[in-house]
């Protein structure tokens, strides 16, 4: 088996490109400490892979959201504590595995990279 994540970032929020890489940077960190020991150590071994893509609107991160619990994927959602650029509670981006590179790809394989 191939290990991958994605992080899925809004589109529809003003996030500057340092923003929006502090929240990509907590997507990844949380799912990855979310993750199982023997998959972490498998995908870091394979180079960990990962990938940035973009959706469009709140509803669709949280369909994405809910179609990565249902294929039993690790994944976390990130919400901004409105500290800088956007208001408390944004929710901004969501990080999916490392998990079965196949089985995140059938969540995320239509979306455009970021």
């Amino acid at each position: 088996m191939q290990y991958k994540q994605a992080i899925v970032v809004r589109k529809d929020i003003d996030m500057g490109k340092g923003k929006t890489c502090a929240q990509v940077s907590h997507a990844s960190l949380e799912a990855y400490i979310k993750s199982d020991k023997e998959t972490r150590e498998s995908w870091r071994m394979e180079g960990a892979r990962k990938v940035v893509v973009k959706c469009d609107t709140l509803e669709q991160l949280e369909d994405l959201f809910q179609s990565a619990q249902r294929e039993g994927l690790t994944c976390v959602k990130i919400i901004d504590a409105g500290r800088t650029q956007l208001e408390p509670g944004t929710t901004t981006c969501i990080g999916i595995g490392p998990d079965d590179e196949k089985k995140v790809d059938k969540v995320i394989g239509k979306l455009k990279l970021l």
